[in-house]
């Protein structure tokens, strides 16, 4: 595949779309509501518990993550019941597999580079001795 096949293979995953998912797993308390949710619906008290946050800004928390398709809430009587919708994090995930075989062929080079450095300095250290 040549790099313009790359780039033009790039600029189709990255829609508006999945901007969406990324600005709302880009942050923590986001994320760790979604953790808690991938346990089991939550009322939206039980996800703003654990960060002491009010129920409004809980509620706008939840609101980001409906609108990237992370989230479904349901309304049972006065309670707000949010349960996790994982699909759409799939073309993050994919979106990110691009990039791990660019990292695994980096990392694989460097390991090969300190294995040759270890070898050269333990033929020092042998050459010393004698």
């Amino acid at each position: 595949m040549n790099r313009f096949a790359i780039l033009n293979h790039m600029v189709e995953h990255d829609s508006p779309r999945l901007d969406i998912v990324f600005r709302a797993l880009g942050d923590a308390t986001r994320r760790g509501m979604l953790a808690r949710l991938a346990l089991g619906e939550k009322s939206i008290g039980e996800l703003a518990e654990p960060f002491a946050m009010s129920f409004a800004g809980a509620s706008k928390h939840v609101k980001v993550l409906e609108d990237a398709g992370l989230v479904r809430r349901e309304v049972r009587g006065r309670t707000h019941v949010c349960r996790l919708e994982a699909g759409p994090m799939a073309s993050a995930d994919q979106w990110l597999r691009h990039y791990e075989r660019f990292w695994t062929g980096r990392l694989d080079a460097l390991e090969q580079l300190l294995r040759e450095d270890a070898r050269k300095a333990k033929s020092r250290k042998l050459g010393d001795k004698k």
